[in-house]
């Protein structure tokens, strides 16, 4: 009896067959795609590719079934395709350990799957997914787990709305005086000991950090000035890794002097407790008779001497790490550095004893490693069965996709599903939603130029595409990214070819149009390299593009009341989209195209806003890893 049979008699011939012919992609290997890709391969889906540049880790051993103690610090995606092959050898499985945001994985190649699966833990990554996915007109089936609620949507370019129509919470922040001078809760201390201090000795500076906003205002101008100083002498301890004085060093610098520095701010502490600096001698001496065993017992809330124990420990693990990273480094390369990782034993050591010894200074509560991971991490806890039914639910939606293909059928017969811990239905649906006009990443149009960029330059585009073919009018703007190409006010690169722009395959242009009425939507063209001879143009669109109006700017209300103007720079979700246009200043070109036109930059008549320090993490992390 063949092994489809059931399968062909459950779906019927015609998708059963399709299925068979389906070449699909599944983002994310972890605790869904664990339970997503076994699905998949027993459902039979003929080609099936993985993306995943994660490692296997232990704590991962309990709910991502396709992973044993053996292949831990391998390949998620490569032990995934090893484990789930062998269900059905009917079934060709790529496996990528890779980003899935690298340039490989370019548009076109998003354009040879029928479906393209979620099953992520990165915000951003999500978003790119997303991105891509609206630019290749491919359907995404979107999921996530937080805890017992899980939830799938269908994505559909065009039909229904798109992972970023719907705000998402910001990243958490905190302002960085609170984070270095004032802290007063467990998770200031923990911050502090994770974007801060792991990052000053072992990692990139605060003063390249992404997450670092490094304005300040006239009340917090002398202590931000302070605290820079402070990270430049801990470069300096820096340099000194690789002697027997470092953990003193570190120690007494961040847990006596910089602490003897706030206590002589007397104002600060009229009415709040004071900060008490440690002793790195009497320290030793308590921990004298601590074991390096207290490291591993992550749920005892270690007392003084232990944390110091396991701090000055996990400093020399660091340590030696650092200094064989650069024995093994080439000449010339930059210098090796260490990222936090909740998962990597030594940087939580770090991360979890930094914390609680300065949340003893401040007389704050001090946490268990246990609970640090989880507070760092921003995790919430996986349940094996929400992951298994999340994926279910994937692709049950997935055949809907594929039953129908007419859009009218698909928004009548696709939903979005939620999984909640109730007592009254743990499974509920909703009809899928249209798009919102709004939207900064599906409420533009995508589309593709073919570009020979030895030849190809920037006015070929501006004069023969956007005014000749799409009828734009003077009031545009094109940018790569962040960086303005050109306005009406800015033609310096109309003369250059592609090349010299570093406009190269697979990279994005973003057309927006300043008009006063009909507006066109930003249009975002993807890149494709093509050399051409002879006359033939040097640039063209392979497609017929129609492009919409922008819809009219409702002004957006907060708690009942209408703000008058839209969000900063008027943006949504950090790209413009129906401003008027984008000008230098919103883009941070200001200061370059004065120079450019030979205009002395103005120096900003003043600064604002408290300098803020942001977790790198994304909040709360709704995906399972």
């Amino acid at each position: 009896m063949a092994r489809d049979k059931f399968a062909r008699q459950s779906l019927g011939g015609a998708l059963h067959q399709r299925i068979r012919e389906a070449r699909v992609l599944m983002v994310g290997a972890g605790g869904i795609g664990c339970e997503l890709l076994k699905n998949l391969v027993l459902t039979g889906f003929g080609e099936i590719h993985i993306v995943d540049l994660d490692t296997i880790d232990l704590s991962n051993l309990n709910r991502q079934f396709l992973f044993r103690n053996e292949h831990i610090k391998k390949s998620k995606a490569l032990v995934a395709k090893e484990s789930a092959g062998k269900f059905n050898p009917n079934v060709k499985i790529e496996a990528y350990h890779d980003n899935i945001k690298d340039a490989q994985f370019n548009v076109a190649w998003f354009k040879t799957f029928e479906i393209v699966f979620n099953a992520l833990d990165n915000l951003d990554a999500r978003r790119h997914v997303n991105k891509m996915c609206l630019a290749a007109n491919v359907p995404l089936i979107e999921s996530g787990t937080t805890g017992f609620n899980g939830q799938v949507q269908v994505i559909k370019k065009g039909e229904t709305e798109c992972y970023d129509c719907t705000p998402k919470d910001p990243p958490k922040s905190f302002p960085v005086c609170t984070i270095r001078s004032t802290p007063s809760q467990p998770i200031h201390c923990i911050v502090w000991g994770k974007s801060y201090l792991f990052a000053e000795i072992f990692g990139a500076s605060e003063d390249e950090a992404a997450e670092m906003d490094h304005r300040e205002d006239a009340e917090n101008a002398k202590e931000v000035a302070n605290l820079q100083k402070e990270a430049q002498a801990l470069k300096r301890i820096r340099e000194s890794m690789a002697t027997v004085e470092f953990p003193r060093l570190v120690f007494d610098k961040v847990f006596k002097e910089d602490i003897e520095r706030l206590l002589s701010m007397e104002d600060m502490w009229k009415t709040k407790k004071p900060p008490k600096a440690l002793d790195y001698d009497a320290l030793s001496q308590e921990a004298l008779g601590v074991g390096g065993a207290v490291a591993q017992r992550d749920q005892k809330v270690w007392s003084l001497a232990e944390n110091f124990a396991v701090f000055v420990d996990s400093l020399r693990r660091l340590s030696t790490r650092i200094e064989e990273a650069r024995a093994n480094s080439n000449a010339g390369s930059a210098a090796p550095i260490l990222t936090f990782d909740k998962d990597d034993v030594d940087t939580l050591d770090f991360v979890a004893a930094s914390a609680n010894l300065r949340s003893h200074i401040f007389g704050i509560e001090t946490r268990s490693k246990f609970d640090i991971k989880q507070m760092a991490g921003n995790i919430i806890p996986a349940i094996a069965t929400t992951n298994a039914m999340t994926a279910s639910l994937c692709v049950l939606q997935a055949f809907k996709v594929m039953r129908h293909p007419d859009p009218k059928e698909l928004m009548q017969k696709a939903k979005m599903v939620f999984l909640t811990r109730s007592t009254e239905r743990v499974l509920s649906s909703d009809s899928l939603r249209k798009p919102n006009p709004h939207c900064a990443t599906c409420g533009i149009a995508y589309a593709t130029l073919v570009v020979d960029p030895s030849r190809a330059k920037l006015s070929d585009l501006v004069e023969g595409v956007l005014k000749g073919q799409l009828g734009y009018g003077e009031e545009f703007a094109i940018n790569r990214g962040q960086d303005l190409l050109y306005d009406q006010d800015e033609d310096f690169h109309l003369e250059k070819t592609f090349a010299e722009l570093n406009l190269k395959a697979d990279s994005f242009i973003t057309v927006y149009d300043g008009a006063d009425e009909g507006a066109k939507v930003d249009v975002v063209f993807s890149v494709i390299e093509q050399e051409v001879s002879g006359d033939a143009k040097p640039i063209h669109m392979p497609e017929e593009l129609h492009i919409a109006e922008k819809p009219a700017v409702a002004a957006p209300e907060t708690n009942g009341h209408a703000l008058s103007d839209r969000t900063a720079n008027n943006t949504v979700n950090g790209h413009l989209n129906g401003a008027a246009k984008r000008k230098a200043s919103e883009a941070g070109l200001e200061d370059e195209l004065s120079r450019k036109k030979g205009k002395v930059a103005e120096v900003p008549s003043k600064v604002t806003n408290d300098e803020v320090i942001e977790i790198e993490d994304d909040g709360a992390i709704v995906i399972d890893d």
